[in-house]
């Protein structure tokens, strides 16, 4: 029958049908909407699996109420509403919706549509209702437009050709009357539905095994609104078709199968009308391979020679009949058949060990045969001592090379297992199956000395070899030079060490010691601790060093050590670098300190009087400087240090003597009295301000050299005279001290002579009149030099006639004794040729010489000066006499 597949639902439960297909209402004419007055017959289909068994009745429902019974299966009906059927023994269908329209226009389409389908949507319009145009429309889209006119009974009919998804949606129609009206017909719903789903390839197995059967069936479903529709169905492997191609089962039968039948299975399903084709996924079959089981069974357990030696081959999933054939494969001989029968066992009565070697069998049937697995029989015999033997031979090897150790046991059943030891542990276990002889192969180091020995044993009992002893030896590696000394740095005198050590290599190891390529000493190791050597430092000492070491198999050398020795800095030497032999206040000087000897960097400081005036890094060796620009006060005592971390040095005290060029000297007269008489005692002091001594004096009159004296002490010089009438005149100085002459300026002396008894009253008279008058001008002078004083304000004084302020560098009195201390000093004021003198007459308190010394007071001398007339006296002077100079008196 055509509809088995809808009958594939329906399966049997204790011989009742548990379910049963639901029946199918058909509708003549096949239209769900029809006018009102109009009738449609209803045909309720059932579907019985047995055939034989004839239908009593049918029910018929409208809105779920029963309308009526009948016998047939037909029921023509006339009212709008939704339609179901049920047949004797049959579930009800599924409902048909009917309406019955009132309307002047309506569109009628089928009651089911299905996939590939030609269907046709049929615009009708009412009797007596004439259209000038019609327009179908799906989703409120137009699709079709008409414009004819449509007589009565007249209608329009729109085709949809091979129905598919794309034409689902809602259809209705709209036409235009002769007026101009415009109706409106019923909307319709398509729904595409599919003839029949996809099929699916089910297999009986997908791991079948050679020999079985195997079905395949195309699993689809066909509607059930579509009975008369016919399918057919094509079955495939991988890209060939399978049996004659085309036809109605959907079941495909393989009574055989075998290996070669593996593969992708699928399969295809086809209706005729409407032409609608589907294929199944594939499906992986895999057809298993039969396997003999073979199994051996020694009696006893352990098969010696002598004993009954029984094989069983346990054949299954092989299709019988089957034969069994039983092969052996001995030792270089190739394969022989013993025995061929139904039986599954074979015997061997009396085993030898002859009989040592491979076994398997054969299981055939008609189509082909199956062979088992292997199995190695052994005849066990117990295993004599094995040998242990080296090669190459020879008990002294080297790192590096290649040794084998081979163990064998000269009598045993195979398999033997032997074992390789080292000093007692275990290096390698190994299984010997074919051949008697086992080695143990590796490439030496330095820890493969030792004893080995091996072990044999068949499950019969272990047996060991004799020791055999190895002696590797190992090329030194590169040796490691270390430096030790006691500080964290180097010095001069320290004991320093060398130590060598290679951490691999086969004593003994001669060590060398190398300074900058020159060897310095060997020593010999047995240990493997190293050697080392000692050294005495000393400057010399510094450099590169490395060390070799070799044990015969070819030296290395150790990478190079730098050792840098410390030298403490020697006692540093000072020296000045001046631009001349002496030192002169503005000059530059250069003070160098160097260390003769001394690891750099080194740090000198250089100090005045003990203190520290600057400091200069060396950071190379050498020494360093230091500049000044010289003064006054950088007379004295100098020296340096000088320190690289290992220790301070300090040079010896070296003088430095800054002499100050001399500045011009003052030259002062001293005489008993105002007024220079003959054969008064007069005494020249000329004295520079500043100056280093010893500083050489000489007076002059009239440009003459009168006499020159030297000062070692910085104070000035004196000389006297005992006037006459000739030594009137300018008088001068001159000052030196090697830095070149100063001289002073001019000074004029004026000499009273006596003229006999005439005059002598007279000069008397003026004299004391003159004196007189001098010590009231001098009080008076006093007291006004006294007032500001006590006002606290200095007096004013003629800039003009100031000599001492107008040359600030050649003050008036310089290191005055205190003797003179109050006595008038005279010096040119005024020399202007005429009758007239005027004299300068100042007075000057000396404190001490410190004071006297210090250019402040020298710059704010507070001296009053009284000016006198003096009459000069014009007598005929007598040749003056010299008196040696002298300094003054204290």
């Amino acid at each position: 029958m055509l509809l088995w597949v809808s009958l594939l639902v329906l399966a049997p439960v204790s011989g009742q049908f548990a379910t049963e297909a639901k029946p199918v209402v058909f509708l003549h004419s096949p239209w769900t909407t029809v006018f009102q007055g109009e009738n449609v017959t209803l045909t309720c289909k059932a579907f019985h699996l047995d055939a034989s068994e004839k239908i009593k009745w049918y029910r018929w429902y409208l809105m779920e109420k029963t309308q009526s019974e009948t016998s047939g299966n037909t029921h023509e009906v006339h009212e709008s509403g939704d339609y179901r059927c049920q047949a004797q023994d049959s579930p009800l269908s599924n409902r048909v919706g009917l309406l019955f329209s009132p309307a002047n226009l309506i569109l009628q389409a089928p009651l089911d549509v299905f996939e590939e389908e030609s269907v046709i949507l049929r615009c009708r319009a009412k009797a007596n209702t004439v259209l000038k145009t019609i327009k179908l429309y799906k989703n409120e889209k137009v699709l079709e437009d008409h414009t004819v006119e449509i007589p009565v009974e007249m209608l329009t009919d729109f085709h949809i050709h091979q129905a598919s998804l794309k034409d689902n949606g809602k259809y209705h129609c709209t036409g235009v009357k002769e007026d101009d009206q415009l109706v409106s017909s019923n909307s319709v719903k398509i729904e595409v539905q599919e003839l029949f789903p996809r099929p699916v390839l089910r297999a009986s197995s997908t791991q079948p095994t050679e020999g079985g059967a195997v079905t395949l069936t195309c699993e689809t479903q066909l509607s059930p609104q579509r009975p008369d529709v016919q399918l057919q169905f094509h079955f495939f492997r991988d890209r060939r078709s399978l049996g004659s191609g085309w036809g109605s089962s959907p079941e495909f039968w393989i009574h055989t199968i075998w290996r070669e039948n593996s593969g992708s299975y699928w399969c295809q399903a086809q209706s005729m009308n409407p032409s609608v084709q589907k294929q199944s996924q594939r499906l992986q079959i895999q057809v298993k391979k039969v396997v003999p089981d073979i199994r051996i069974y020694p009696r006893p357990e352990l098969v010696f020679e002598g004993q009954e030696l029984v094989l069983i081959c346990s054949v299954n999933g092989v299709p019988g009949p089957i034969t069994v054939s039983w092969y052996s494969k001995f030792k270089l001989r190739t394969e022989r058949k013993l025995h061929t029968s139904s039986e599954t066992e074979f015997k061997i009565p009396v085993v030898q060990k002859s009989h040592d070697g491979e076994y398997y069998c054969v299981a055939s049937n008609s189509r082909s045969s199956f062979r088992s697995d292997p199995v190695t029989i052994n005849v066990k015999v117990p295993v004599s001592q094995p040998v242990l033997t080296l090669s190459p031979p020879g008990t002294w090897t080297f790192v590096g090379d290649e040794v084998s150790f081979d163990c064998e046991a000269q009598r045993g059943s195979l398999p033997i297992w032997y074992q390789f030891f080292h000093e007692g542990v275990l290096l390698m276990k190994i299984e010997a199956t074919l051949w008697r002889t086992m080695s143990y192969r590796f490439f030496l180091t330095e820890e493969h000395s030792g004893n080995y020995y091996c072990t044999a044993d068949n499950g019969l009992g272990l047996q060991s070899s004799e020791t055999l002893r190895l002696s590797v030896t190992v090329p030194v590696s590169h040796p490691i030079l270390t430096l030790r000394t006691p500080g964290a740095q180097a010095v001069v005198g320290d004991i320093v060490e060398l130590h060598c050590k290679a951490w691999r290599g086969s004593p003994p190891i001669l060590y060398q010691f190398y300074h900058e390529d020159a060897s310095l000493e060997s020593s010999s190791s047995t240990s493997g601790r190293g050697a080392s050597f000692n050294l005495l430092l000393t400057a010399e000492h510094s450099g590169n060093y490395f060390c070799e070491a070799n044990n015969g198999q070819g030296f290395q050398r150790s990478n190079t050590v730098s050792l840098s020795v410390r030298v403490p800095v020697s006692q540093p030497v000072l020296t000045l670098r001046a631009s001349r032999a002496q030192t002169v206040v503005g000059d530059m000087i250069e003070l160098h300190c160097e260390a003769q000897r001394g690891s750099p960097p080194i740090l000198y400081q250089f100090y005045h009087k003990d203190v520290a005036v600057g400091n200069s890094s060396a950071p190379l060796g050498g020494g360093a400087s230091f500049s000044l620009s010289l003064t006054t006060n950088h007379s004295g005592n100098y020296s340096c240090k000088a320190d690289n971390g290992l220790g301070v040095q300090q040079s010896e005290v070296m003088l430095l003597s800054v002499i100050v060029p001399v500045s011009r000297p003052i030259l002062t007269l001293r005489a008993p009295r105002a007024q220079a008489v003959v054969g008064d005692v007069v005494e020249l002091h000329c004295e520079a301000q500043r100056g280093s001594p010893p500083i050489l004096y000489q007076f002059y009159h009239k440009n003459v050299t009168l006499e020159s004296s030297m000062s070692h002490s910085g104070q000035g010089v004196s000389l006297n005279l005992s006037l006459t009438a000739n030594h009137s005149g300018t008088y001068s100085c001159e000052a030196d001290n090697g830095l070149g002459p100063q001289c002073s300026e001019a000074v004029t002396l004026f000499i009273t002579g006596l003229t006999g008894s005439r005059s002598g009253p007279v000069a008397t008279g003026v004299t004391g009149g003159l004196l007189s008058m001098m010590g009231l001008a001098a009080i008076a002078l006093l007291f006004y030099c006294w007032l500001p004083r006590k006002a606290g304000r200095k007096p004013t004084f003629d800039s003009s006639r100031n000599q001492s302020a107008s040359d600030p560098q050649e003050p008036t009195y310089h290191n005055v004794p205190s003797w003179i201390e109050l006595q008038p000093v005279y010096s040119n004021v005024n020399p202007n040729r005429g009758d007239v003198v005027y004299s300068e007459v100042r007075t000057v308190k000396v404190e001490n010489k410190q004071a006297a010394s210090d250019p402040e007071l020298l710059k704010n001398t507070d001296s009053c000066v009284i000016y006198s007339q003096v009459k000069g006296a014009y007598t005929a002077a007598p040749k003056p006499q010299l008196l040696a100079a002298s300094p003054p008196q204290r």
